[in-house]
C-alpha cells in the first residue's frame, strides 16, 4: 500500500441538508452510531425488471433522479411476487403530491409501468467522506474557518502537520481519516519543524492511532522505495517536482546529486540510463539508497556515496577525472517464453542490431543540491572546482561547465521578482560572482549563465520553495583558491 502524492480530502459538498451528517460540536470520542440517520423520499418501483435500462435513462435524462455522491440510485423492494428494483427520485418529488411529477413521472405512472412509493433512506457513517463527518464534529468559528484538509501519505503512514488551534481535536481528526483511507494504517503528527532536532531533516512526531510501524514501502516515477520514515527524509509533494528535474536529464550524462536522501532523483534518472554519484550525509540514508539502487536495478548507472555534501562536490569532481572509463552496455531482455522455431535460415542470419551503449563522462553535467533550508551555503565549494582544466571545456572543447541545481527557500512576496532578486543575492555572496535576475534564459543580462529560478511550491503563507539552475561561471569554475 503506497501513495506518492497528498491525501486531499474533499470539502463537503453542496449537498441539500436533509441529506447532511448530524452535528454534534461537542464530541471528543468517535461515536459512529452517531451518525445513523433516516431521510424520507420518494422511489419509482419499476413493475418489470426488464424495463430498469429504459426508465432509469428516462427519469436521468428529466433530472429526476436523486443525485448524491457515492449513492446507488437503484434500490431493491422486497415483496411477496419477489424483488422489485426502484429508482431514488430527488428530494422534491413527493410520492402523495402530483403536483411535484415531472411530466416523464407522470408519463411512466400513467402506463403503468413505475409507481411512486415513499422510501427511508438509511444513512450512516460510512455514507460520509472525512470532510464531511469531520465538519459535523469539529468548531466552526473565525478562528478556524475550514476543517484541514491537506495530509501527506507515505506508504501506510499518514501523516499530519496540525496548526495549534486543532491540536484538541487531534485523535478524533486521526481517527475519522484512517476510517477514511482504506490503505492508512499508521497516522502521525508532526510536533516540530522537520530538522529542529537533526540535521538529516528528520522530524519528532507523535502516533496518534494505529500501528507503530513507520517501516514502509513508497513508489514513485516508477520506482520503489523501502525506509522508515523516522530516521530519514521523504516528501510526496515533491513528486512532480523530481520528475520535472531528472526529465531534464539526457541519457549518458553525468549527475551528481549531493544531498540525494534516500534517491527520489538518482534512482528514477538511473533508470533513464543517467550516470548518477548520489551522496547522503545520514547513514541510514545511504543505505536505503543502496538498497533502492539493488531493488530497480539501476546499479550500473547510480552509485551511493555517504559524505558531507561540501566535500563530496569536489570530490566527486577531482576522482570522475581520476577514474577509469566506464561502459555500459544494454543487453536486450531475456524472452520470458521459449523461443520459437526460426522458419527462415535467411532472416535468421541477418546481423543482430547494435546494443546501446554508455560511457561514463568524466566531468560533471549537473549537481543537484536538494537541501534548501542551506543548501545555498555549500555553493562556495564550486570555487576553483576545475582550476588548471581550462583546457577540457569550451571554447577549447565542445565540453560545457555543470548546470547547478540548488534548492532553497525564500519569502512570498505580492511580486516574486523580489524573492528572485533574493534568491540570486544569496547565490552571488557564496560562489564570489554576481548573479542577477536578467541573467536568465531570454533575459537582457549574461546569457552563459542560462538562469532559471522556478517555483516549486509554497511551504507556508511566507515561505516558498524556489529552484535555481545556472550555468557555472567560467570566472568561479577556474578560480584560483
Amino acid at each position: 500500500m503506497e501513495s506518492n502524492s497528498d491525501v486531499r480530502q474533499q470539502a463537503p459538498r453542496d449537498i441539500p441538508a436533509m441529506f447532511r451528517p448530524p452535528v454534534n460540536r461537542a464530541m471528543r470520542t468517535l461515536d459512529r452510531s452517531f451518525f445513523r440517520k433516516t431521510v424520507p423520499v420518494s422511489a419509482a418501483k419499476i413493475f418489470q425488471n426488464s424495463e430498469i435500462s429504459r426508465v432509469r435513462k428516462a427519469l436521468g435524462g428529466s433530472k429526476d433522479l436523486l443525485v448524491l455522491p457515492r449513492l446507488n440510485v437503484v434500490r431493491e423492494l422486497k415483496e411477496q411476487d419477489g424483488v422489485k428494483k426502484a429508482l431514488l427520485l430527488r428530494e422534491d418529488v413527493k410520492h402523495d403530491d402530483k403536483s411535484t411529477w415531472s411530466p416523464t413521472i407522470m408519463k411512466l405512472s400513467e402506463k403503468g409501468t413505475v409507481a411512486i412509493l415513499p422510501y427511508n433512506l438509511e444513512l450512516d457513517y460510512d455514507s460520509w467522506t472525512y470532510a464531511e463527518i469531520a465538519a459535523s464534529v469539529l468548531p466552526q468559528n473565525e478562528e478556524m474557518p475550514e476543517i484541514p484538509q491537506g495530509f501527506t501519505q507515505v506508504g501506510h503512514v499518514l501523516h499530519l502537520n496540525l496548526r495549534e488551534h486543532w491540536l484538541p481535536y487531534k485523535h478524533i481528526i486521526a481517527e475519522i481519516l484512517m476510517d477514511k483511507n482504506p490503505a492508512i494504517r499508521t497516522v502521525i503528527n508532526k510536533t516540530e519543524d522537520v530538522g529542529s532536532h537533526s540535521q538529516f531533516r528528520t522530524f519528532p512526531f507523535e502516533l496518534l492511532i494505529g500501528d507503530n510501524d513507520l517501516n514502509v514501502i513508497q513508489h514513485e516515477q516508477d520506482c520503489e522505495f523501502r525506509f522508515d520514515y523516522s530516521r530519514v527524509y521523504w516528501n510526496s509533494r515533491l513528486e512532480t517536482e523530481h520528475r520535472r528535474l531528472v526529465d531534464k536529464f539526457q541519457p549518458g550524462q553525468m549527475v551528481c546529486d549531493v544531498m540525494a536522501g534516500v534517491g527520489p532523483f538518482a534512482v528514477p534518472a538511473g533508470r533513464k540510463r543517467i550516470f548518477v554519484w548520489a551522496n547522503d550525509l545520514n547513514p541510514h540514508g545511504y543505505e536505503v539508497m543502496q538498497d533502492a539502487v539493488k531493488r530497480n536495478h539501476v546499479s550500473d548507472f547510480v552509485t551511493p556515496f555517504n559524505q558531507d555534501g561540501r566535500e563530496f562536490i569536489r570530490f566527486a569532481a577531482q576522482s570522475l577525472l581520476e577514474a577509469d572509463p566506464v561502459t555500459v552496455t544494454i543487453e536486450p531482455r531475456k524472452r520470458r517464453e521459449k523461443r520459437r522455431k526460426v522458419e527462415d535460415d535467411q532472416e535468421n542470419a541477418k546481423p543482430s542490431p547494435l546494443l546501446p551503449v554508455y560511457t561514463r563522462p568524466s566531468i560533471v553535467d549537473h549537481y543537484v543540491m536538494n537541501l534548501p533550508a542551506t543548501a545555498i551555503e555549500f555553493l562556495d565549494a564550486f570555487q576553483g572546482l576545475y582550476t588548471g582544466k581550462e583546457s577540457l571545456f569550451a571554447p577549447h572543447t565542445s565540453q560545457l561547465l555543470p548546470m547547478i541545481h540548488v534548492y532553497c527557500f525564500s519569502g512570498h512576496s505580492e511580486n516574486e521578482v523580489d524573492d528572485h532578486i533574493d534568491v540570486c543575492q544569496r547565490i552571488s555572496e557564496r560562489i564570489g560572482y554576481t548573479i542577477t535576475p536578467e541573467d536568465r534564459v531570454g533575459g537582457s543580462g549574461n546569457a552563459a549563465i542560462e538562469l532559471a529560478i522556478y517555483n516549486v511550491r509554497l511551504v507556508s503563507p511566507n515561505k516558498q520553495m524556489f529552484c535555481a539552475s545556472f550555468r557555472l561561471p567560467a570566472e568561479v569554475a577556474f578560480r584560483k583558491v
